[in-house]
């Protein structure tokens, strides 16, 4: 059962100057009215109609788009002034917005505090020096870290969204992304491989050769293996890969750099190479058992089935079957050799 539910505010390029490579914001704001502080009213009231009947535990309003706290401090305060009226009253739980690292600073941050928020996400993207210039973004590294212990010094939940295969991005700088981000420790965190979308420099950067996208192969591998640099760190992994609602429509993405269930991709390989490993420790089965909990079980077969065929192709002479157990923590998966069990 849904215990948690978002109740999404979108702010379009507000506050934000930058043109970052990947960013096509600026398109959207073209076709999007602009949202004022009195719009909060029927966006809660339209959620809440269904959110109310659901029993939820947690309702969080969120501020996305563009760059949250970039916008004039007057019109941060008009916006969570209405945000806090509605956690006042116990329609909402928490308040969550999301904003770049080079716009936080103490001045700001005394003003979210004022308003009662809870959670603030940072676009890092990458910790990487070289990445964040050839993606433009418009700061360094070290802000990333300043703002970073700031959030957290002020007593606010930290999020950190990172991206994978950035201009100038490698394996390895994915890979210390993901460290440096589990060093931090913020308690969310999101992972997206970046995909090219129409209107934006990255597109341009794309189509004269400047820049080519990862290979999905390559794009879930990386990211499977950030996936359980965040994982083992105890950091909620929130989000991986971008929804299909997230870009403004399929026509706007280069082929080949967006996959609507990309999440299921990741962890149904991080599934495979655990199945694998253990098979691998155990050569001597020739009727093999995978085991998980139901709500893991998607995964361990694999997106349509893929680690199926994966096993049947790579070990033809074990017999594998496949169940669930609710006795299995979720995201846990065992072999075990048929023989020697009874299920």
């Amino acid at each position: 059962m849904k215990k948690h539910a978002i109740i999404p505010v979108f702010i379009p390029h507000k506050g934000c100057p930058n043109d970052c490579v990947f960013c096509n914001q600026r398109k959207i704001t073209a076709h999007s009215a602009p949202l004022v502080p009195s719009d909060i009213h029927k966006i809660v009231d339209d959620y809440m109609s269904t959110l109310s009947e659901m029993n939820l535990e947690t309702i969080e309003l969120s501020f996305f788009g563009g760059s949250f706290t970039g916008i004039p401090l007057k019109e941060q305060s008009d916006f969570l002034s209405v945000a806090k009226e509605y956690k006042d009253k116990g329609v909402i739980h928490k308040i969550h917005l999301s904003t770049r690292p080079d716009y936080i600073n103490e001045e700001i941050l005394d003003n979210l505090k004022k308003y009662d928020v809870d959670v603030i996400e940072l676009g890092v993207q990458s910790f990487a020096e070289p990445v964040l210039k050839a993606s433009k973004r418009g700061h360094g590294v070290s802000c990333v870290y300043k703002s970073c212990s700031l959030i957290k010094e002020y007593g606010f939940v930290l999020g950190v969204q990172l991206m994978i295969g950035l201009p100038g991005d490698t394996y390895e700088y994915d890979l210390f992304s993901a460290r440096e981000t589990a060093k931090i420790a913020p308690a969310v965190a999101r992972l997206y491989p970046t995909v090219v979308i129409e209107d934006t420099a990255l597109y341009d950067m794309f189509n004269q050769g400047q820049y080519v996208p990862m290979e999905q192969e390559d794009a879930v591998m990386r990211t499977a293996h950030m996936y359980r640099i965040l994982s083992e760190a105890g950091i909620n992994i929130i989000r991986v890969g971008l929804k299909s609602s997230d870009i403004m429509s399929d026509e706007d993405v280069t082929s080949g750099t967006f996959h609507p269930a990309f999440r299921q991709l990741v962890e149904g390989r991080i599934a495979r190479e655990d199945l694998e490993k253990q098979l691998i420790a155990n050569p001597r089965i020739k009727s093999a058992v995978f085991i998980s909990n139901p709500d893991s079980f998607n995964n361990m077969v694999g997106h349509k089935a893929t680690n199926k065929k994966y096993f049947t192709d790579t070990y033809p002479h074990i017999k594998i079957r496949y169940k669930a157990d609710n006795n299995m923590k979720k995201g846990i998966y065992k072999v075990f050799d048929e023989k020697e069990i009874k299920l």
